[in-house]
């Protein structure tokens, strides 16, 4: 196995233990990482984005599969199980990295957030939830979550 893809891997263990440190250390001090709700993050909040999710979920599942790397790029399939205040959301990810000193140095999650706001917030989610203005609400929303768990915990 690719000393990247044990990398992955390792950072998916982590993830199903709620090792949020160990998922932080995966990364370069100078990582970016992106997704549909955070566009994006860098460096130490990339670490914290992880701590608060870890942190928040109390029934957080985490499966993944099909791990790929080799010396530049990696791929992996992830799907998240947990409970959005009333409702249950299983999202489905694609994610695909780059490295750098043998660790993580850009990380994008690819998921439908559309399917993910009617999962979380119900028939308003599915009416309103492919407006990208309903879509930019909930990442400012998301991001100002974020920054005041960040300052909490003094993380960077």
């Amino acid at each position: 196995m690719h000393a990247h893809q044990t990398l992955i891997t390792n950072f998916y263990n982590a993830f199903q233990r709620r090792d949020h440190a160990s998922m932080a250390a995966a990364y370069t001090p100078d990582a970016r990482f992106s997704d549909p709700v955070f566009s994006d993050l860098r460096g130490a909040r990339i670490g914290g984005m992880w701590r608060f999710l870890c942190e928040g979920g109390s029934d957080l599942q985490i499966m993944f599969s099909d791990v790929h790397a080799d010396d530049e790029v990696g791929r992996a399939h992830w799907e998240a199980t947990y409970s959005f205040g009333r409702r249950r959301v299983h999202n489905i990810i694609k994610a695909s990295f780059t490295f750098e000193d043998g660790r993580i140095a850009t990380h994008t999650d690819q998921f439908d957030l559309t399917r993910w706001m009617h999962m979380a917030l119900g028939p308003a989610g599915l009416a309103l939830g492919w407006l990208p203005p309903v879509q930019g609400l909930l990442r400012r929303q998301v991001g100002n979550q974020l920054d005041r768990f960040c300052e909490k915990r003094g993380i960077g």
